[in-house]
C-alpha cells in the first residue's frame, strides 16, 4: 500500500494486483490524494494536472464502489481548488454526458453515480465558478430522477445539496424545481431515498423562503406523509426538517409569527396525521382514528426540534403558551377515543416536555416552569370540582371535559414530578412558596374521579420524595390522617392509598430513609381499611385494593420493619383465602357479581402483597413462613381452575378481576420452588396451556416477551435498539402493538417499585402472556409429560392459520426459550429423545417464521437446546441440518435464520470445536454475505460471522486475511442505502481487529497489509452517512489503538471525535467518548492539544477547551453509562496535565460551579446576630458574585458536584508532587523564577469554591463543598505566612470557614449534611490555624448547639427520617469533639507528660490550653455521652450467637430496629471516641465525678451493660470503674484480634493510645497487674499485632504498651511483698513468701505467663530486626549470616524498647522464675550488644548502645541477684554472662570496625554493679583486668580517653572490685603520664586522653586509704609539674600544650593545698620544681591582670545606658 502513497497513481503497481486488491489500492491512493492535494505546492499540481484528471477520470468510468466515489468527487473537486479551475467546465459536461447516458445496465449504473457524485462535490467546492452550466446540470439531474432507481434517485438528492450548499443564493431560479422534485421523494417507498430528500430539502430552505411561507403547509402535509411507514434514521431527518422550518417560521417578519398558528399546522397532524381531505374525512365520518403511531412519533419529536432550536430562553418566555397547546392535543378529543391512543399520545406530550423543560432550562427556568404546570393543574382541578357539584347550571361541564382533563393532569403532574425530582433539594424554596401551594395542588387531584390522575398525582408526591427526603414523612402523615377523615369516599380512599404506597416506594431512594413508627402507622390503616371494607358495598372494592397496595408497599420497607408486622400479615392473608380447596368449590354457590369482583380484588392483592415480601424481604420466608403460604397459593391455583365457569356465570363484569388474579398467581408462582407445589402443576399447566394458545389471545405483545430470551447482541439485527436512541421513551411506542404503550393505571402495584423513572405496566392481557411465559419456563423441568406438552404446541401452530397462528407460535416458542434458558442457568438436562423432537420441530418453525424478532428468539433458544442436551452427536446432527438448508433454500427468511442459528450454536457449542468445522460454517457464511441480491441475507449472515469470529479465537487465524479481504470488499461495495450491512461489516470488522489483537503491532508483510486493511475499513466507515456506522468506525480506531497505538493518527482521530461529540445520536457520543477515555489513559495532553488545535477558530474554545466540552456534555445527558465514562474522561486528563496545568483546570471547575442561572443566591448564607464581643460577621467575608460572563450556563447541581469532587482530586494529585504546592514561601519563589504554578497560590479560590458548594440550596452539593473545606484544611492548616512570621496562611480565610459551615446547622439541615459538617468542625478546630478563642468560640458555638442537640435525644426530635439518622449525627457530633480533646491532649503533650496540665509561656501550649478549657465546660456531659456510645458499640459487635443479649430497646443512640443501618455508623466513630474516653479517664485518675446533666432524655450511664437499673442494683464506683475498664479493654482486644483490621490503621492507634492513656493512671495498673490472665490476653493480642502489622507507629506503640503491663505486675508484685513484709515483721524476712512468677518451681506455663508472652513479643521484636541473634537463622540466607543488617532510627527504638523490656522481667518473677527466665535474656541482652559491638547495626548503632547498656545495669541491678534463694544461681550465670563477654571482644577484637568503647563500657557496668562475687572470682577478675590493660595499650586516643574514664569509676567503686584494678593497672597509669612530658598532645582527642588520664590517677591517689595517701600525691604532683611549661615555651607552644598547662597548674593549685605538707616537703627537696611551678604561678597571675584591665577599658567605651533585649 505504501506504493499508492504518491501524487500520480502508480498505474503499474495498481495493474499487477487483483481485482478486490485493485479497489483497495485506489481508494488508499484517493486517501492520500485528499489528504496532500492542499499541502501540495500549487505549480506542481499544475504541472500535473493533466494527468492527474485523465487518471481519476478513468477511476470514474471504471464503475468505483460507494466509498470510493465520494473520495473521488473530493479528490477532482480539490485539484481544481488547488490547481488550474479553467478547465472544471469540461469534467463537468462529461460528468453530464454519463448521466445523460443510455445505457441502464446494472454494470453502468456505479460510473453513473459516480458522476453524479462528482458533479455535487464539484459545486459544492467551487461555487460560482461553474454557475454558466448550473442550469443545464440541474435540468439534467431532475430528467434523470423521473427514471432513476433508488441508489439513484438517493445520489442525486445528495448531489443537489450540495450543489446547494456551493452556490447559496445563486441557485435561487431552479428552487422550484428542486423542491417539486424533492416533495415526492419524501414519500419514497425506499428509507435512504427520504432521508436524502429530507437533507436536500434542509439545504434548500436556507435560502427559499417560500419553504417556510407559502409553502409551508404542504411541506408539512408531505412530512407528516413521511412519517408513515418510516424508519427510526427517516423520522429523526423529517422531524429535523420541519423543526426547522417551524422554527424559521417563527422568525419576526416571516408570515406565520405566531406560535398558535405553527402549533395548529403540528396539531393537524397530531390529531389528522398526514392524510388527504377526502380520507381524513371518511374516518371522521367512520369514528375511527386514521392517525398512525409513526406520524405522531415523527411529530412529537418535530415539536423537540423546533423548541430545541428556538433555544433555552424562548422556551422560557413561551412556555405557558406552548403548554396549554400540547395539553389540547392530549385531551382531544380524537386522542381520547381510544384508550391505547390515549396512553400512546400522554406518551408522546410527556416526551416533549422531558425534552425540552428538562434539557433547555436551567434550574431557575425549570422552577418557573413548574410553577406554570402547578397553576394548570390547579385550573384542570378546578374544572373538575365544578363538574361533579351541581350549582350554576352555566358554569357546568361537561362529562366529557372531565374525561378529557384526566389526561391533562396526568401529562403534567409526571412532568411536575420529573422536575421536581431532578432539582432535589434545589425545589426547596417552591414548596415553601404559599402562593402557589404546590403540594396541596397535587394532593387535591388525589380526590380526581379518574384513577389514571390520582395514580400520576401519588407518582408526583414520591417525586417530591425522593428529592426532597424531608419531604415524605411529612407527606406520609398528612395523607394518612386526610385517608383517615375521608374513608367514606371512595376516590379518597383510592387516592391516598396510592399516595402512601408510592411514598413507601421512595423511602428505597431516600439514603436517610423513614421512621419505623410510619411502617406501623401504614400498617394500622391496611388493617382498618379492610376491616372496614364490607361495611359499605360502594367501597368495598377501593378499600380491599387500598389495603393489600399499602400492605405491597410496605414490604420494601425491608425486613427490619416486616418482621414486626409478618405475623398480623400471615393472619391477613389467612383471612383472605379459603380454608382449604373443598371451600373453595363450595364458594361457587354463593355471591353475585359484585361480591366476586371484591374477592378477585382481594386476593389479587394479597398475592401481590405476598410478591412483595418474597422481593423485598427473602431473608423472612422461614420454612414456617412458607408453610403458611402454601395452603394459600393451593387455594389460589384451586380458584384459577373455577374461572373459566365464574365469568360464564357472571359475564365481563369480573373479566378484568379474574385476569388480575391469575397474572398474581403465576406472579407469585415463578418466583417461589417448583417443588413446593408440585402437587398443584397439573391445574397450573392446564391455565397456562389455556393462557398460551386458548381462543380469548388476540394481540401479542412481541417486544416485551421476546427481547429477553434474544442475545443482546442479535437484537442489533432489528435496527437501533430500543436503548440505543435518545428517543427511546416515545420509539418504544412503535413496538407495543395495540396497547399503546405502557402506564400506570393498569397496574396500580407497580407505583412502590424502585425506580426513578415512572412504572410503564403493560395491559393486564399482555402481561399476563408474559407472565405465563415465564412461569411455564419454571415449571417444564419439573414435568413428567414435556414430550405431549411439546407435540401440543406443535400440533396448535399447525392448526392454526393467519395472525392467530403468528400469535401462538409467538407464546409457545417463548414458552420454550424460556424452559431453555432456566435449565441453562441452573445446569439441569432436558428429558428423553423423546422430548428432542418436537422441542426442534418447535423451534425450526419459529426459525423460518417471518417475523424477524422471533427467528432471533428462534435462533438463541437452538442454541440453548445444544447447550442443555450438550450431545455431540445432536450438535453435529443440528449444523448438518443448517448447512443444508442454507444450500438448498432461496428465500431470504429460511437462510437468515439458519445463518444466525450458526452463530448461535457456535455461542453454546456442545461437543465441536473443530478447525474443520469452523472452515465449513466459515465458508458457508461467507457465501451467503457475498449475496448482493438480499441485503437481509448479508446483513444475518455477516452478522452470524462476526458471532464466530468473536467466538473462535486463536483457531480463526487462518481465517483471517480472508475474512478482512472480504469484509473490506463488501465495504467499499455496498451502497449507502443499504445502512443495515455496512452496520453488520461494521460489527464483522471490530470482531476481526479484536481475533487479531497484539499481533497487530507485528512488522511481517502479511500484518502490515491487515494493518492497512484495517485503517482502510475504518477510513470507509468514517465516511458513512449512517451514525452506527461510524460509531462502529470510532469503535475499531479504538481497538486498534489499544493494540497497535502507534499506527492510530491522533492528529486526525481526536478532531473527528471532537465534531461527532455533540451528535444527535446517542450511539455515536457513546462511541466518541469510550474512545476519548481510552485515549485520555494514555494521551491525555496530545487528545487535549489536538482538541484545542480543532476547535482554535471557534468562540469559547480557547476558554474550556475539550475538558469544557465534555463538562457541558455531561450536564446534558442522561445516559448513565455514557455520563460514567465523561466522567472517568475528564478525571484522566485532569490526572495526566492538572498539576501542569494548574490555573486552567481550577478555573474551569470554579466555572462549572458558579455557573448556576442564581450563584449569588446560591453563594448567600443566612447572616446570624454575632455576640457582642465579635468584631465582624462571617458571612461579611465572603459573598460569591453572579458570574454569568462565563463559559457555562445554567449548569445542573449533579454536574457542579462532580466539579467539585474534580477539586479534591486535584488537591489529592499534588499532595504527591512538588511540595511547593503547599508551601507558600517555595512556590513564590519558584514562580517568580520558573514560572510554575502551585496549588497554594489558588487557595482563595479553592476556599471560594468550597464556600459556594457549601452554602448551596443543593444538599449534595452542600456535601461536596463540606468535603472539599474539610480536605483543604488537613492539607493546608500547616502552611506558614511568609508575611506574618509565627502565623499560618489559612488564619485569614477564618470568617469564611465559619459562614460555611453555618447553614450546615440549622435546624432544617439534614442530618448527613450537619454530620458532615461537625466532621469539618473539629478539623478546623483541631488544626490549630486560630488560637484566639474569640475566633474559635464562632466554630465551638456550632458544635456545643450540636451538643445540646444530642442531649435532648431522639424522642424530642422530629421523626423526619429513620432513627439511623439520629445515630450517624450523635455520632458524628460525638467523635467532632473527641477528635478536638485527642488533637488538644496530642499538642499538649509535647511540653508536659502530666494531663491535666498547668502554665507554660509558650504560644502554642497557650493555644491548646485554651482549647482545653472550652472542651473541659461540656466534658462531663460527653464522657457520659461517649461512655453510652462505647456501650452501644460493645453490644453491636457481639457475635450473632448473642443477639438474644441486646436489649430489646435499643441502645442510648440506636433503637432495637436499627440495629444494621447503625452498625457503619458505630464503626466509622467508635476509635475516635475510645481514646478520647480513655483520656477522660486518665484526666480523673478513675475518680468518680458527678457532674452530669440531669435533663439528659435516656439514661446514658454505661454501667447496667443492658440490664435493668433498679434502685437494689445501684452499683458502687468501684464496680463503675471496672465495668469501664473492661469496656475498652473489651473493645480495644476485640478489634485488635479482628482480621479485618487491617485497612483499620487509624483504628488501632487509637486503641492502643487508648490503652496507653489508661495504663498511665495507677488504678488500671492495679487491675492489671492483679488480673494475671487479663495481661496474658493482652499480650497474646499485643504479639499478634506487632507480627501482622509493619507500621513502625505501631510497633513502637505496641511495645510501650507492653513494658507498661510488664510495668503494672512489677508495681503488683511490689505491693504484695511490700505487704507480706510488713505484715510479718521485719525480723522474719527470710520466711516471708516469695511473690512474682515462677513461684517455688521456676516453671514458665505459655499461654498463662505473663513473663513467658513479653519474653516471645521481645524475642520476635529483636529476631525480626535481627536474625543474627537466632542460631537457627544466622547462617540461613534469612538471617543474612555475617552480613551487615542496617537498622533504621525506628528500628533502633524498637529495639530499643524491647531490650528495658527484656531488663524487667525477672523483677516480676519469683526467685526461681528469675533463674528460669535470665539465661535467655542475658543470651538476648549480649547478642544485642555484640551486634552494636561487631557494627553490624548500620550507621544507628550509636542510637542502640545507651538502650542496652541500660537495660544491662537494670539486670544486674535487679533484687532477684541479692535474694537468697537466687543469689547463687544469679552468680553463676552472670559469671556465664560476664565470660561470654570476655569470650566475645577476644574472638571479635581482631576485626574491622569493632566498638572497642562499648565493649569496655558494658565490662565496667558488670564490675560496677554485678555482686562481687560474680567479677572477684579468678580467671575472670584476670581476664578482665588484662582487658583494660589491653585497652591502655590502644593508639587510639578517644578508646584511651574512655579507658581512663571507666578507671575513674571503677578506682571509686567497691573496694573488693577496685583493689585489684588499682594494684594492677596504678603502675601502668604513672609510667604512661610520665612518657607525656617527653610526646606532649598534639591534637583535642590526645589532649583529652592525657587530662582523663590525670583524673584516673587522682582517683586512684583519693581511692587510698590515709596511710598510703601521702605516698601517691608525691607521686602525683612531680607529674602535674612535670606538664607545666616555662615562660619562653609556653607563648610558642601549640593550643594542646597549653590547655595541658593550664589544666596541670588548676590541679596543682587544688590539690596542693589539701595536702600541703608533702606539698612543701616535695618543693622543699626539689628546687628545680619549686621554680617551674613558681615560673607558671607568676605567668597566670600576670595573664589574669592583662585580661581585667582590657575589661575595664572595655566598660568605659559602652554606653551608660543599656537596652534590653530579652523583654521576657
Amino acid at each position: 500500500m505504501e506504493q499508492a502513497h504518491s501524487l500520480l497513481l502508480n498505474e503499474e503497481a495498481c495493474n499487477q494486483l487483483k481485482e478486490h486488491q485493485r479497489a483497495e489500492f485506489v481508494f488508499e491512493w484517493l486517501r492520500f490524494l485528499k489528504k496532500i492535494l492542499p499541502a501540495t505546492d500549487r505549480a506542481n499540481v499544475k504541472q500535473n494536472q493533466k494527468h492527474l484528471l485523465e487518471q481519476l477520470t478513468t477511476v470514474l468510468t471504471s464503475s468505483p464502489g460507494p466509498p470510493t466515489r465520494l473520495l473521488l468527487a473530493q479528490c477532482l473537486a480539490l485539484v481544481y481548488r488547488v490547481g488550474d479551475s479553467l478547465t472544471s467546465s469540461l469534467t463537468v459536461d462529461r460528468c453530464n454526458d454519463i448521466i445523460r447516458s443510455k445505457d441502464d445496465s446494472p454494470s453502468f449504473l456505479p460510473t453513473r453515480l459516480a458522476a453524479v457524485a462528482c458533479l455535487g462535490v464539484l459545486y459544492e467546492q467551487l461555487g460560482r465558478l461553474l454557475i454558466n452550466s448550473f442550469k443545464e446540470t440541474m435540468a439534467n439531474l431532475l430528467k434523470a430522477m423521473k427514471s432513476a432507481e433508488s441508489q439513484g434517485r438517493c445520489e442525486i438528492m445528495l448531489c443537489i445539496e450540495r450543489i446547494l450548499k456551493g452556490l447559496g443564493v445563486s441557485a435561487v431560479s431552479c428552487h422550484r424545481d428542486i423542491y417539486k422534485a424533492a416533495r415526492p421523494c419524501l414519500t419514497d417507498r425506499s428509507m435512504g431515498v427520504r432521508c436524502a430528500a429530507t437533507k436536500c430539502l434542509l439545504e434548500l430552505q436556507r435560502e427559499a423562503v417560500f419553504l417556510w411561507s407559502t409553502e409551508l403547509e404542504n411541506v408539512a402535509t408531505h412530512c407528516f406523509r413521511a412519517f408513515e411507514g418510516s424508519n427510526y434514521d427517516v423520522r429523526v431527518a423529517v422531524s429535523k426538517l420541519l423543526g426547522t422550518l417551524l422554527a424559521s417560521a417563527l422568525e419576526p417578519g416571516s408570515k406565520r409569527n405566531s406560535l398558535e398558528e405553527v402549533m395548529e399546522l403540528l396539531s393537524s397532524g397530531f390529531l389528522r396525521g398526514g392524510a388527504g381531505f377526502l380520507r381524513a374525512s371518511g374516518d371522521m365520518l367512520k369514528g375511527t382514528s386514521s392517525v398512525s403511531r409513526d406520524v405522531r412519533v415523527g411529530i412529537t419529536q418535530t415539536c423537540v426540534v423546533f423548541v430545541s432550536i428556538l433555544g433555552g430562553a424562548w422556551l422560557e418566555n413561551h412556555f405557558s403558551c406552548l403548554l396549554s397547546l400540547l395539553m389540547v392535543w392530549v385531551s382531544h378529543a380524537r386522542v381520547t377515543q381510544y384508550p391505547a391512543d390515549a396512553v400512546s399520545c400522554r406518551c408522546c406530550v410527556s416526551f416533549i416536555l422531558r425534552a425540552t423543560v428538562g434539557t433547555l432550562l436551567g434550574e431557575k427556568a425549570q422552577i418557573a416552569a413548574a410553577k406554570e404546570i402547578c397553576q394548570l393543574i390547579s385550573k384542570q382541578k378546578r374544572v373538575v370540582d365544578a363538574a361533579l357539584h351541581e350549582g350554576n347550571m352555566e358554569t357546568r361541564v361537561s362529562p366529557a371535559e372531565v374525561a378529557a382533563s384526566q389526561h391533562v393532569l396526568v401529562c403534567a403532574l409526571l412532568e411536575l414530578g420529573s422536575l421536581l425530582q431532578d432539582l432535589s433539594s434545589t425545589a426547596a424554596p417552591l414548596l415553601q412558596d404559599t402562593s402557589i401551594g404546590m403540594l396541596d395542588t397535587v394532593i387535591s387531584v388525589l380526590l380526581h374521579p379518574s384513577a389514571s390522575a390520582r395514580l400520576a398525582a401519588a407518582w408526583c408526591l414520591r417525586c417530591v420524595a425522593v428529592g426532597m427526603p424531608a419531604q415524605v414523612a411529612v407527606l406520609l402523615d398528612r395523607c394518612a390522617e386526610r385517608l383517615n377523615a375521608l374513608k367514606s369516599c371512595p376516590e379518597a380512599v383510592a387516592g391516598y392509598s396510592a399516595a402512601i404506597a408510592a411514598l413507601l416506594g421512595a423511602v428505597q431512594l431516600c439514603p436517610l430513609g423513614v421512621s419505623h413508627s410510619k411502617g406501623k402507622m401504614v400498617m394500622t390503616l391496611a388493617e382498618d381499611l379492610l376491616r372496614s371494607a364490607t361495611q359499605n358495598s360502594r367501597i368495598s372494592i377501593q378499600r380491599t385494593r387500598g389495603c393489600w397496595l399499602l400492605l405491597s408497599a410496605l414490604s420494601t420497607l425491608g425486613p427490619t420493619v416486616m418482621e414486626h408486622h409478618l405475623p398480623r400479615l400471615l393472619l391477613l392473608w389467612k383471612c383472605a383465602f379459603p380454608l382449604s380447596v373443598r371451600d373453595v368449590e363450595n364458594e361457587l354457590r354463593r355471591g353475585d357479581s359484585f361480591t366476586w369482583q371484591v374477592t378477585l380484588e382481594g386476593r389479587a392483592g394479597a398475592l401481590c402483597a405476598m410478591k412483595s415480601l418474597v422481593v423485598h424481604c427473602k431473608d423472612l420466608l422461614t420454612d414456617d413462613v412458607l408453610s403458611r403460604l402454601f395452603p394459600l397459593l393451593s387455594c389460589a391455583v384451586a380458584l384459577l381452575n373455577q374461572l373459566p365457569s365464574l365469568i360464564k356465570s357472571y359475564g365481563n363484569q369480573i373479566r378484568n378481576a379474574a385476569t388480575v388474579f391469575r397474572l398474581r398467581v403465576y406472579e407469585i408462582l415463578t418466583m417461589l420452588q417448583p417443588k413446593r407445589y408440585e402437587g398443584n402443576f397439573g391445574m397450573v399447566l392446564k391455565q397456562l396451556l389455556n393462557d398460551l394458545t386458548g381462543p380469548e389471545i388476540t394481540t401479542c405483545a412481541e417486544l416485551n416477551l421476546l427481547p429477553s430470551l434474544c442475545y443482546r447482541q442479535d437484537l442489533a439485527l432489528l435496527g437501533p435498539a430500543l436503548q440505543d436512541v435518545d428517543q427511546h421513551y416515545i420509539e418504544e411506542q412503535l413496538h407495543c402493538g395495540g396497547s399503546g404503550g405502557g402506564t400506570l393505571e393498569y397496574d396500580p402495584f407497580t407505583i412502590f417499585e424502585k425506580a426513578q423513572d415512572v412504572p410503564t405496566p403493560l395491559p393486564p392481557g399482555s402481561a399476563l402472556a408474559a407472565a405465563a411465559v415465564q412461569l411455564f419456563g419454571v415449571i417444564f423441568p419439573h414435568l413428567g409429560i414435556q414430550a405431549q406438552i411439546l407435540e401440543q404446541f406443535c400440533e396448535f401452530v399447525r392448526q392454526l392459520k393467519g395472525a392467530r397462528q403468528q400469535t401462538v407460535q409467538i407464546h409457545v416458542a417463548a414458552a420454550f426459550c424460556c424452559t431453555l434458558k432456566c435449565l441453562a442457568s441452573s445446569r439441569r438436562e432436558l428429558g428423553s429423545e423423546e422430548v428432542q423432537r418436537p422441542a426442534l420441530s418447535l423451534l425450526l418453525g419459529a426459525l423460518e417464521g417471518p417475523n424477524p424478532l422471533l427467528r432471533c428468539m428462534a435462533a438463541e433458544g437452538l442454541a440453548r437446546l445444544v447447550q442443555v442436551l450438550n450431545d455431540p452427536n445432536f450438535t453435529v446432527s443440528i449444523t448438518l441440518m443448517s448447512f443444508d438448508k442454507l444450500k438448498t433454500a432461496r428465500d431470504a427468511i429460511t437462510r437468515t435464520g439458519h445463518a444466525l442459528a450458526l452463530g448461535a450454536v457456535y455461542r453454546y457449542l456442545g461437543g465441536i470445536s473443530s478447525p474443520q468445522y469452523l472452515s465449513t460454517c466459515v465458508g458457508v457464511l461467507f457465501t451467503l454475505s457475498q449475496d448482493s441480491t438480499s441485503p437481509e441475507v448479508q446483513m444475518w449472515s455477516l452478522h452470524a460471522l462476526s458471532m464466530v469470529v468473536d467466538l473462535a479465537g486463536p483457531l480463526y487465524h487462518s481465517h483471517l486475511e480472508a475474512s478482512f479481504n472480504l469484509v473490506l470488499r463488501l465495504l467499499l461495495s455496498t451502497p449507502h442505502t443499504h445502512v443495515e450491512v455496512q452496520q453488520s461489516l461494521g460489527r464483522c470488522f471490530n470482531a476481526l481487529i479484536t481475533s487479531m489483537g497484539p499481533d497487530l503491532q507485528g512488522e511481517g508483510a502479511g500484518v502490515c497489509a491487515v494493518r492497512t486493511s484495517c485503517l482502510v475499513g475504518c477510513a470507509v466507515m468514517q465516511d458513512s452517512q449512517d451514525c452506527l456506522v461510524q460509531a462502529q468506525a470510532i469503535s475499531c480506531l479504538q481497538q486498534l489503538h489499544m493494540f497497535a497505538p502507534g499506527f492510530v493518527n491522533l492528529a486526525s482521530l481526536v478532531p473527528s471525535l471532537c465534531i461527532n461529540l455533540c451528535s444527535s445520536y446517542l450511539s455515536l457520543r457513546r462511541a466518541v467518548v469510550a474512545c476519548l477515555r481510552q485515549l485520555a489513559q494514555r494521551e491525555a495532553v496530545e487528545v487535549s492539544e489536538h482538541a484545542v488545535a480543532l476547535l482554535n477558530s471557534r468562540a469559547d474554545a480557547n476558554e474550556v477547551g475539550l475538558e469544557g466540552a465534555l463538562f457541558s456534555l455531561l450536564d446534558r445527558e442522561s445516559d448513565p453509562c455514557l455520563c460514567r465514562d465523561i466522567q472517568e474522561t475528564l478525571v484522566h486528563m485532569m490526572s495526566s496535565a492538572a498539576e501542569s496545568n494548574l490555573a486552567h483546570w481550577l478555573k474551569l471547575c470554579k466555572d462549572v460551579l458558579s455557573a448556576s442561572a442564581d450563584s449569588a443566591a446560591a453563594a448567600a448564607v443566612e447572616t446570624q446576630q454575632e455576640e457582642d464581643g465579635d468584631r465582624y460577621d462571617d458571612s461579611s467575608a465572603f459573598h460569591a458574585k453572579s458570574e454569568s460572563s462565563g463559559p457555562f450556563s445554567n449548569l445542573r447541581w449533579s454536574t457542579r458536584v462532580f466539579s467539585m469532587e474534580c477539586v479534591c482530586r486535584i488537591i489529592a494529585q499534588c499532595e504527591n508532587g512538588n511540595s511547593a504546592h503547599f508551601n507558600m514561601a517555595l512556590a513564590q519563589e519558584q514562580h517568580l523564577h520558573e514560572s510554575a504554578d502551585f496549588l497554594v497560590l489558588h487557595l482563595a479560590d479553592l476556599i471560594r469554591m468550597a464556600f459556594m458548594a457549601a452554602t448551596d440550596h443543593s444538599d449534595q452539593l452542600r456535601l461536596a463543598g463540606l468535603q472539599t473545606l474539610l480536605v483543604i484544611i488537613r492539607k493546608f492548616s500547616n502552611v506558614p505566612e511568609p508575611e506574618f512570621p509565627g502565623h499560618v496562611i489559612l488564619e485569614q480565610y477564618q470568617a469564611n470557614v465559619g459562614a460555611a459551615l453555618r447553614p450546615a446547622f440549622h435546624v432544617d439541615a439534614p442530618p448527613n449534611v450537619t454530620a458532615k459538617a461537625c466532621q469539618v468542625c473539629s478539623a478546623w478546630i483541631a488544626s490549630g490555624v486560630i488560637s484566639d478563642l474569640r475566633d474559635l468560640r464562632r466554630v465551638h458555638q456550632l458544635l456545643a448547639s450540636s451538643l445540646a442537640k444530642v442531649q435532648v435525644g431522639r424522642e424530642v426530635s422530629s421523626q423526619l427520617y429513620n432513627e439511623s439518622t439520629f445515630t450517624m449525627e450523635t455520632l458524628a457530633v460525638l467523635k467532632a469533639w473527641a477528635e478536638v480533646l485527642n488533637t488538644i491532649t496530642q499538642i499538649l503533650k509535647q511540653y508536659l507528660y502530666v494531663w491535666p496540665l498547668f502554665n507554660s509561656r509558650d504560644g502554642q501550649y497557650d493555644a491548646g490550653a485554651g482549647l482545653l478549657k472550652l472542651v473541659q465546660t461540656d466534658l462531663a456531659t460527653l464522657s457520659r455521652l461517649w461512655l453510652a456510645a462505647l456501650q452501644d458499640h460493645a453490644l453491636l459487635t457481639l457475635p450473632s450467637q448473642y443477639s438474644s443479649q441486646l436489649p430489646s430497646t435499643g441502645g442510648s443512640f440506636y433503637t432495637a430496629e436499627t440495629v444494621e443501618q447503625a452498625r457503619p455508623h458505630y464503626y466509622s466513630a467508635w476509635a475516635t471516641i475510645l481514646h478520647a474516653t480513655a483520656l477522660w479517664l486518665n484526666s480523673t485518675g478513675f475518680i468518680m465525678v458527678d457532674e452530669g446533666p440531669a435533663n439528659l432524655s435516656r439514661p446514658v450511664t454505661p454501667t447496667s451493660m443492658g440490664q435493668s437499673t433498679s434502685l437494689s442494683s445501684v452499683k458502687s464506683p468501684e464496680d463503675v470503674n471496672t465495668d469501664r475498664l473492661h469496656l475498652i479493654l473489651g473493645i480495644s482486644v476485640e478489634f485488635l484480634c479482628s482480621p479485618h483490621s487491617g485497612d483499620q490503621m487509624e483504628n488501632i492507634d487509637s486503641c492502643l493510645q487508648a490503652l496507653q492513656a489508661l495504663l498511665e493512671v495507677p488504678w488500671p495498673r492495679s487491675k492489671v497487674g492483679n488480673d494475671q490472665a487479663l495481661g496474658v490476653e493482652m499480650l497474646s493480642v499485643l504479639h499478634r499485632l506487632i507480627v501482622t502489622r509493619e507500621s513502625p507507629n505501631i510497633q513502637l506503640a505496641v511495645l510501650e504498651l507492653v513494658r507498661q503491663i510488664v510495668c503494672a505486675a512489677q508495681e503488683h508484685v511490689k505491693e504484695k511483698r511490700h505487704s507480706a513484709e510488713a505484715d510479718d515483721g521485719a525480723a522474719e524476712k527470710e520466711t516471708v513468701p516469695e511473690f512474682g512468677e515462677g513461684r517455688d518451681t521456676g516453671g514458665l506455663v505459655p499461654g498463662k505467663s505473663l513473663v513467658f508472652g513479653a519474653l516471645e513479643l521481645c524475642l520476635c521484636t529483636l529476631v525480626r530486626k535481627l536474625p543474627q541473634l537466632s542460631p537457627k537463622l544466622a547462617g540461613s540466607p534469612t538471617g543474612r549470616g555475617g552480613q551487615t543488617c542496617s537498622l533504621s532510627n525506628t528500628d533502633c527504638r524498637l529495639v530499643t524498647s524491647a531490650l528495658v523490656i527484656l531488663s524487667e522481667l525477672p523483677s516480676i518473677c519469683s526467685p526461681e522464675g528469675s533463674v528460669s527466665v535470665l539465661p535467655t535474656v542475658l543470651y538476648l541482652l549480649l547478642g544485642v550488644l555484640r551486634e552494636a559491638v561487631k557494627g553490624s547495626v548500620g550507621a544507628e548503632s550509636g542510637q542502640l548502645v545507651p538502650g542496652i547498656l541500660q537495660a544491662l545495669r537494670t539486670v544486674l541491678t535487679s533484687p532477684m541477684s541479692r535474694a537468697e534463694k537466687s543469689r547463687g544461681a544469679w552468680t553463676e550465670l552472670l559469671r556465664c554472662a560476664l565470660h561470654t563477654l570476655l569470650e566475645s571482644w577476644h574472638t571479635d577484637k581482631m576485626e574491622p570496625g569493632v566498638d572497642e568503647v562499648t565493649m569496655l563500657t558494658s565490662l565496667t557496668i558488670f564490675l560496677l554493679y554485678a555482686s562481687a562475687d560474680v567479677t572477684t572470682v579468678e580467671p575472670l577478675q584476670t581476664r578482665c583486668i588484662q582487658t583494660f590493660r589491653a585497652s591502655l595499650e590502644s593508639k587510639d586516643p578517644v578508646v584511651l580517653s574512655r579507658s581512663y574514664q571507666l578507671l575513674v569509676s571503677l578506682f571509686q567503686g567497691p573496694a573488693p572490685v577496685a583493689r585489684p584494678f588499682i594494684l594492677a593497672l596504678g603502675g601502668c597509669l604513672v609510667s604512661q603520664l610520665q612518657e607525656v612530658e617527653k610526646s606532649r598532645p598534639q591534637g583535642p582527642a590526645e589532649l583529652q586522653a592525657v587530662q582523663d588520664a590525670i583524673r584516673a590517677l587522682e582517683a586512684l591517689v583519693f581511692a587510698a586509704d590515709e596511710t598510703h595517701c601521702p605516698q601517691l600525691v608525691a607521686v602525683l604532683l612531680p607529674i602535674l609539674i612535670s606538664l607545666l611549661l616555662d615562660e619562653n615555651a609556653l607563648a610558642s607552644a601549640p593550643a594542646a600544650s597549653r590547655s595541658l598547662h593550664e589544666f596541670a597548674l588548676g590541679d596543682l593549685m587544688r590539690i596542693g593545698p589539701q595536702h600541703s605538707a608533702v606539698f612543701r616537703a616535695l618543693m622543699a627537696s626539689a628546687p628545680h620544681m619549686k621554680a617551674r611551678l613558681e615560673a607558671a604561678v607568676k605567668g597566670n597571675q600576670e595573664n589574669m591582670n592583662t585580661k581585667a584591665q582590657t575589661t575595664r577599658v572595655i566598660s568605659k567605651n559602652m554606653p551608660s545606658i543599656q537596652l534590653k533585649f530579652n523583654f521576657l
